[in-house]
């Protein structure tokens, strides 16, 4: 998908039934690699992503190299654990001067890109390189200043809702629209790395829709694919996962995100999926009428001679479906047949219709 298509997307009316935008988050996993940045990229066109996202900030716009104890990452079995911030966004940042080639060879394997930017100097940066639009990081829901600089360029807005309480979002969603945002996308997203199922509480991502009159999707934090398949069902517009080249080479985002061969399948499923939801109806498809006759329908199980009575040593319901329904079995026992029947015919009104007729009567005159 091209920029143009990916925007357009993007400010596409809340309600318009579109497949899910598929965005392969690059986050650190070029381990400081250009080449590496570049390979990504084109293994996530390979893949048939919509969009690659990047990060943009540095270590010292984002934090502040100190090695207090508030900032030192301290969760246990996290491959973080013990890591001072500045250390970990030093190794995860992508360097300023590779996003340029970056976006072109984007561009030139047609595939659409925009990035999380962390201060307004990121920002600043991104505004001259045409960034079609901004995601707001989880983590960045509550720096109402970035997104009222976000919202302020007239682009589309994605925010992430990781840890985030219905004011935090209200207050986000408040302070851009008053700033300026026209077209907004709200992400569940659950701030664990990796995540689990049990607490993605998908079912959030129709409700925010609703609650924020936007639309909504998935930033997806857990191992494999099938919880952003499932989100999909409840109306994801974009989901987001990382990618990496291979899990086994390490990075600060490797632990929890896809390779190739699961990205491409999380591309096939997600439109699938999409495909499948379709819309209410009933009766059947163009494809299911051909079908039709599979049905059971009632048939003549012996051979009869006229007037003997059906019963149910001789009409049964069975497969296949040419005959009277069903629902129609009761009015038939006890009727004389009006001709010499075959076993295997299929049942009709005419073959006791005048019965049918006079039983009517009878009954009207009593």
């Amino acid at each position: 998908m091209n920029q143009d298509d990916f925007y357009t997307a993007l400010t596409a009316p809340s309600d318009t039934h579109l497949p899910p935008l598929i965005v392969a988050e690059l986050s650190g996993n070029h381990n400081q690699s250009l080449s590496r940045a570049l390979e990504l990229i084109e293994v996530a066109a390979d893949c048939g992503v919509d969009a690659i996202k990047l990060q943009t900030y540095t270590a010292d716009t984002i934090t502040l190299d100190v090695a207090k104890d508030e900032f030192v990452v301290r969760k246990n079995g996290s491959a973080w654990d013990g890591r001072t911030l500045h250390s970990l966004y030093a190794e995860a940042h992508t360097p300023w001067e590779w996003h340029l080639p970056m976006i072109e060879r984007a561009r030139e394997l047609g595939i659409a890109w925009f990035s999380s930017p962390f201060d307004f100097t990121a920002i600043d940066f991104l505004e001259t390189l045409q960034v079609p639009c901004y995601k707001i990081a989880s983590p960045e829901v509550v720096d109402l200043p970035l997104i009222r600089k976000c919202a302020a360029t007239g682009k589309p807005l994605i925010i992430s809702s990781g840890m985030a309480s219905i004011t935090d979002l209200a207050e986000a969603v408040t302070t851009a629209r008053e700033a300026g945002c026209k077209n907004l996308t709200m992400l569940k997203c659950t701030t664990d790395y990796p995540a689990s199922p049990e607490n993605s509480n998908l079912r959030t991502i129709p409700h925010m829709a609703q609650l924020f009159s936007c639309r909504s999707g998935l930033s997806d934090h857990t191992l494999g694919i099938g919880v952003a398949i499932a989100s999909v069902a409840l109306g994801s517009t974009l989901i987001e996962k990382h990618l990496t080249m291979r899990r086994a080479d390490g990075g600060p985002d490797s632990h929890f995100s896809l390779e190739p061969r699961e990205m491409q399948l999380l591309v096939k499923e997600c439109r699938a999926a999409w495909q499948a939801v379709g819309s209410v109806r009933y009766g059947p498809t163009d494809a299911e009428k051909s079908y039709l006759a599979a049905r059971r329908s009632l048939y003549v199980t012996k051979d009869m001679r006229a007037g003997d009575l059906l019963t149910p040593e001789n009409l049964r319901s069975i497969r296949p479906g040419f005959g009277l329904p069903p629902k129609n079995y009761e009015m038939l026992l006890g009727r004389h047949v009006t001709r010499d029947i075959k076993r295997g015919t299929a049942t009709s009104w005419d073959i006791v219709m005048g019965e049918c007729c006079q039983v009517g009567a009878s009954h009207s005159d009593g």
